[in-house]
């Protein structure tokens, strides 16, 4: 499929997808998020992708937001609206069946940061910068920040980043729990790359069923998740791939996963 705001490279079912608008700093407008939401379902339906990563065009922005021109004359009802279009395409991504990992090549603001935090894993430059500018703006996070990033690194300082609109580098955000990794800006593909490859050498059931599982574990109460996790784990246990992973392991060898 042709894409006008999206790059896609896939490489031996490691995928790629780029929000191309430079010139807008990646910012998100309908068109963007119309063939973001395309990409992903797409991609989920494919067995042959293992990993999704997501990135920005150019070395300034991952996304630097929503299309500001896109929210002015939004109202009560047709913000409301606006809001739950991008919890629909962002739940999406969250729930997806394949890990998705935000490679943070630079700005990460309001849409962009909550675009980042919806994703499994999270590798940023030492060059990126992450907030939630919106009250700025006399609006607050639509697009779960609100929700999201609390969840990630706690109620207090979720509150700091909303309340402030201030932005936070790279190793802050390293701090708080908001992403996994930092890494120098010129390594940001290869350390993201390499993450990749070694979830793809994984079992692709177990793999899927961790998502599901700890997703789960933010939706149920700790005895409803457990006996998720309980019902999960058996679902691995039926497969043959758990066979062949128990065999290797016994006989010291690299399990050659097939995802049946």
């Amino acid at each position: 499929m042709n894409y006008r705001t999206l790059l896609l490279d896939n490489r031996d079912g490691i995928v790629t997808l780029t929000i191309n608008r430079p010139e807008k700093l990646n910012a998100l407008n309908g068109e963007a998020k119309k063939e973001l939401r395309g990409a992903i379902d797409s991609l989920g339906n494919d067995h042959a992708v293992s990993v999704v990563i997501i990135t920005g065009a150019g070395d300034k922005a991952f996304v630097a937001g929503t299309d500001i021109e896109e929210l002015t004359g939004l109202e009560r009802e047709s913000g409301r609206a606006f809001a739950a279009g991008g919890h629909e395409l962002f739940d999406r991504i969250e729930h997806l069946s394949k890990p998705v990992i935000a490679a943070v090549n630079g700005y990460a603001l309001g849409g962009g940061n909550e675009l980042a935090l919806a994703c499994h894993l999270r590798v940023a430059s030492d060059r990126a910068r992450f907030g939630q500018p919106e009250v700025n703006l006399g609006i607050i996070p639509g697009y779960g920040g609100t929700q999201r990033l609390a969840r990630l690194v706690g109620r207090g300082k979720a509150l700091e980043l909303i309340l402030t609109g201030e932005m936070i580098d790279a190793a802050e955000a390293l701090r708080i729990g908001l992403v996994n990794r930092v890494v120098p800006h010129a390594e940001l593909q290869a350390a993201v790359t390499a993450m990749a490859k070694t979830i793809a050498g994984k079992g692709p059931d177990a793999v899927r069923l961790s998502l599901e599982a700890v997703n789960a574990a933010e939706e149920l109460g700790l005895a409803d998740g457990l006996r998720k996790e309980a019902e999960l784990f058996g679902s691995c246990c039926a497969t043959e791939d758990f066979r062949e992973g128990t065999r290797a392991f016994l006989e010291k060898r690299t399990p050659v996963f097939q995802g049946r």
